[in-house]
C-alpha cells in the first residue's frame, strides 16, 4: 500500500488501466499461443458483416452511454466550480442560502429581501474586509440581465481584462463577452426580465456601453455591470450619496441614504479572515456563506444521482451483452462447419476456442471503441447546449474514468467470450459434416 501511495495519479490511473487490459491480454497469449487465427477470423468478420455491424452499435450505445455519463458529470461540475470562483464569501438577508447563491453567482431571477445601509456600512468599514460589493438585481436587456455594483467588483470579476474602460458615471456600462452590445452603443434597460419585462418602463433614460470584458466562462458573460447608482437612480430611490456629490459613484455609501442591496460580495485579502467574517455576519439579521460549500452539497445530491443512474447504466450493459452473446451463440453455429472441417484436417480443439474467443473479442474490441468516441461526441454536443443555454463554460474532455470504464467492460467481456468459446467447442464436431 505504501508503494502505491507513493505513485504519482498518472501512474495510479496507468497502472488501473494496464491492469484491466492485462487480464484478456492473458487469455489472448494462452489460447493463440501457436495459431494463425487472423485470416479465418477477418473472414468470418467480413461475411458477416452487417449482423456484426449490428451487434457493435448495441456495444457502442452500452459503452457509449456510461462514459457520456461520467465526462459530462464532470464537466458540469468544473464548469459551475469555476463560474463561482471569483464568489468566495457572500452576504446577504437571512433565507435561503442556494436561492441565495443561484442569484448572486449565476444570475437567476429571484425576489429576495434587501440588506440596508447600515448592515453594508458594517461589513465594508471592517478591517478583515479589502472591498464590499453591493449587487442589485431587476433589470435587463433583451436577454442580458443588468446588475448593478461597483468599479472594484468589475476588476475583481475580470481580472483587468477589459477592452475599454471600466465606468465613471452612473449611466455608464460594461457588457460581458457574450451580449450583442459593443463600445459606444446605448440602450434603454427594461424592469424586470423575461417574459415579464417590462420594455418601457424606463423610457428616457439609457445607459452608454465603455467597455468589454473578456469571456470568463460564467453566467456573467452575458450580464451587463452598470454603477450600483444607476440601478438605484432609474428606480427613484437615490443613489446611495448626497444630493450635493452629483454624479459620483462608488464607495463609501452613506448608510443612511443606501437603498438597499440583495447582496454583497465580500472580498478579504486573507484567506482565514473570510472564515472569521462568515462567523461573525451569520445572525439573526443577516447571513453569510460560501458559495463553494453550497456548490459542493449540490455536487453530493449528484453524485447519488450519478449512482442511481449508473446502476441503470451498468443494467443496460449487462443486458447488451447478454443481448449480444446470446446472438454471438447463434452466430456461431452458422459457421461451425467449418470449424468442425478445420478439425477433420487435424485442428486442435484450442483451436475452436481461439477463433470464437478471438472473434468476439474483436466484435467487443471495435464496439468499445465506437462507444468510447460516441460517448465523447455526444458530451461535446451536450456540453456547447449547456454552455450556450447558461453561459457556464462546460468543456466536456476524455480522462481516466472513462478509460477505466472502457477497459473494464472489455475485460469483462473477453471472459464472457471463454463461456461462448466453451460451448461453441462443444457444438463443434465431425458429426455436423454429415448433416
Amino acid at each position: 500500500m505504501a508503494l502505491w501511495h507513493d505513485l504519482s495519479p498518472w501512474m495510479q490511473d496507468m497502472t488501473i488501466l494496464l491492469a484491466w487490459l492485462s487480464l484478456p491480454g492473458m487469455v489472448m497469449v494462452f489460447l493463440l499461443r501457436g495459431f494463425e487465427v487472423g485470416g479465418f477470423v477477418l473472414s468470418v468478420f467480413w461475411g458477416f458483416r452487417w449482423t456484426n455491424l449490428v451487434f457493435m452499435l448495441l456495444i457502442a450505445v452500452a459503452v457509449g452511454l456510461g462514459v457520456g455519463l461520467t465526462a459530462q458529470e464532470r464537466g458540469l461540475r468544473q464548469g459551475t466550480a469555476k463560474a463561482a470562483e471569483k464568489f468566495t464569501l457572500v452576504v446577504a438577508a437571512p433565507g435561503s442560502e442556494t436561492t441565495m447563491m443561484l442569484a448572486a453567482v449565476y444570475l437567476q431571477p429571484s425576489d429576495v429581501p434587501l440588506l440596508d445601509g447600515e448592515i453594508y456600512h458594517e461589513i465594508a468599514s471592517h478591517e478583515h474586509v479589502a472591498f464590499a460589493a453591493p449587487l442589485a438585481f431587476g433589470d435587463s436587456y433583451q436577454d442580458a440581465p443588468i446588475v448593478g455594483s461597483t468599479a472594484d467588483f468589475v476588476a475583481h470579476l475580470s481580472d483587468g481584462r477589459i477592452d475599454g474602460r471600466v465606468f465613471a458615471r452612473s449611466q455608464e456600462a460594461i457588457v460581458g463577452a457574450a451580449t450583442t452590445l459593443q463600445i459606444g452603443e446605448r440602450f434603454t434597460p427594461a424592469h424586470g426580465a423575461g417574459n415579464m419585462a417590462e420594455d418601457d418602463a424606463h423610457v428616457g433614460f439609457s445607459y452608454e456601453v465603455v467597455g468589454v470584458m473578456e469571456r470568463t466562462g460564467s453566467p456573467w458573460d452575458r450580464a451587463i455591470i452598470v454603477p450600483v447608482e444607476g440601478v438605484w437612480g432609474v428606480h427613484g430611490l437615490g443613489t446611495g450619496h448626497p444630493l450635493k456629490d452629483g454624479d459620483r459613484i462608488g464607495p463609501p455609501f452613506d448608510a443612511e441614504l443606501f437603498p438597499g442591496t440583495p447582496a454583497i460580495l465580500v472580498h478579504a485579502e486573507q484567506l482565514w479572515a473570510n472564515y472569521a467574517l462568515k462567523s461573525e455576519f451569520t445572525r439573526d439579521d443577516v447571513m453569510a456563506f460560501f458559495p463553494g460549500t453550497i456548490l459542493a452539497e449540490l455536487y453530493q445530491l449528484m453524485g447519488d444521482v450519478r449512482s442511481v443512474i449508473s446502476i441503470v447504466v451498468l443494467v443496460s450493459q449487462i443486458l447488451v451483452a447478454s443481448a449480444v452473446l446470446v446472438g454471438l451463440t447463434m452466430m456461431v453455429r452458422l459457421f461451425a462447419r467449418r470449424l468442425s472441417l478445420l478439425m477433420v484436417l487435424g485442428a486442435p480443439g484450442r483451436f475452436v476456442y481461439a477463433v470464437v474467443w478471438s472473434y468476439a473479442s474483436l466484435l467487443v474490441l471495435v464496439g468499445s471503441l465506437l462507444g468510447l468516441l460516441l460517448g465523447f461526441g455526444a458530451t461535446l454536443v451536450i456540453s456547447m447546449l449547456v454552455t450556450q443555454q447558461t453561459n457556464i463554460l462546460v468543456e466536456a474532455s476524455l480522462h481516466w474514468p472513462e478509460l477505466h470504464l472502457v477497459a473494464s467492460f472489455f475485460a469483462a467481456m473477453s471472459f464472457a467470450a471463454l463461456i461462448l468459446a466453451f460451448f461453441a467447442r462443444n457444438h463443434v464436431s465431425i458429426e455436423r459434416l454429415r448433416t
